[in-house]
């Protein structure tokens, strides 16, 4: 049985276009005994995006200035906008409010760019997991996605297993960071990107072609950002299909490439990101990451936990 919670909605970026599934996830919420606050976010439009950017942004700085923070604030959806937010964000007052709290910030896709704009500026760890309306409000809720979640929220050391792929095999301990990845290389050569020394870098991604995860990681790499990396995490890469004329060129070729050239581990196969199954990841968390003949663990720690 889960303790019920508070949970604040924020919107940061794209219009919420399903409607009935952001319902069914408050229904389903609510229905545990979750108290929900900030629904208007859900209904919010301005062209392609969940309000305005002083609304979206009102979501997201107005966390500074409430009298009870909540338990849980958590992304409507992703799509686009958050960049737009990034250099008027009031990372003093965030920092003031929520830095060291029992606070669990969680989203993924777009809310990439705020999260690592936040562990960047201030430190801050949030968690990489479910939305409103992409997970909670499935038709069919995940248990394996809503089991993880509440894990990740709540326990102070959690470790998550899975089998791999992968040839590699060793342990490495690192700052886990990471999540989208096309949000990732958006913030290359910005204040917004974390400055990770000897991370474990966790990536997925959506609608991206083998090829442009692949220009990506160059992109990573000829910036100076993996080779600081100890290894890579890859989750799920959704909704791509291959055509005879990739002869091929998949993303296990990617990944073995990067092993190749860069002598970098990749731990493939973690279910995480944009599929109906994900865990729930901390952010700016420390972390272990072990694989032995095709198992892999990863630990991690020191991240907040809900009371």
């Amino acid at each position: 049985m889960v303790t019920p919670r508070t949970l604040r909605l924020i919107a940061p970026s794209g219009y919420c276009h399903n409607q009935d599934a952001a319902q069914r996830a408050v229904h389903r919420l609510q229905a545990e005994g979750h108290h929900l606050q900030n629904l208007s976010a859900i209904e919010r439009r301005f062209q392609r995006f969940a309000g305005d950017d002083a609304q979206r942004l009102d979501d997201v700085n107005g966390l500074a200035a409430l009298e009870s923070l909540p338990d849980i604030v958590l992304a409507v959806r992703g799509g686009y906008g958050a960049s737009r937010l990034l250099d008027k964000i009031d990372y003093i007052g965030l920092q003031r409010a929520l830095l060291n709290q029992p606070l669990a910030l969680c989203g993924h896709s777009d809310f990439t760019a705020i999260q690592l704009a936040l562990l960047a500026q201030i430190g801050l760890t949030t968690f990489s997991g479910p939305m409103l309306a992409g997970n909670f409000g499935a038709e069919t809720l995940s248990e394996f996605t809503y089991s993880h979640f509440w894990q990740a929220l709540t326990s102070p050391t959690v470790k998550v297993g899975w089998p791999s792929a992968s040839p590699d095999q060793g342990r490495w301990q690192g700052t886990l960071w990471g999540g989208n990845l096309a949000m990732i290389c958006s913030l290359i050569g910005t204040p917004w990107m974390p400055q990770i020394e000897g991370g474990i870098l966790v990536i997925e991604d959506v609608n991206e072609h083998p090829f442009r995860i692949e220009r990506m990681l160059i992109q990573l790499q000829q910036s100076g950002i993996l080779s600081r990396q100890q290894a890579i995490i890859t989750g799920s890469f959704t909704s791509t299909s291959l055509t005879d004329y990739d002869n091929g060129f998949d993303f296990s070729t990617v990944w073995q490439r990067i092993r190749d050239e860069w002598q970098i581990p990749v731990i493939s196969d973690l279910a995480f990101g944009h599929g109906v199954d994900t865990v729930t990841l901390p952010l700016g968390a420390s972390s272990t990451l072990q694989i032995e003949n095709g198992e892999a663990q990863l630990a991690f720690t020191g991240h907040p936990t809900l009371r």
